[in-house]
């Protein structure tokens, strides 16, 4: 089982990896609002491509690092993201709000 993390891989790339779940979510909202107000980037990248599977917390981890970056002043753009996210998204009709 991969480990599960969320990171500034880059400057202005958040990357979340792992397994995105209630178990996990909670030290990961906490982790990356306290990564993205830190990020001296005006544009925030959320990277999913490392993200191994994901429940709906794993769409609302997302929501939330959208609505941090808007308050920090920066943009946000998305990459990545695994199909079972985007199916999720799909259900809940976010497919155009995680458009940008």
């Amino acid at each position: 089982m991969s480990e599960t993390s969320v990171s500034m891989a880059e400057p202005g790339v958040l990357r979340l990896a792992g397994v995105l779940d209630f178990r996990t979510g909670p030290a990961l909202r906490k982790q990356g609002k306290a990564l993205i107000a830190a990020c001296g980037k005006q544009q925030v990248m959320l990277d999913c491509s490392a993200v191994v599977k994901s429940s709906s917390v794993g769409l609302s981890l997302l929501l939330a690092f959208m609505r941090d970056a808007q308050a920090a002043g920066k943009s946000w753009a998305l990459r990545g993201m695994p199909d079972d996210m985007r199916e999720i998204a799909e259900v809940y009709d976010l497919d155009e709000v995680l458009a940008g």
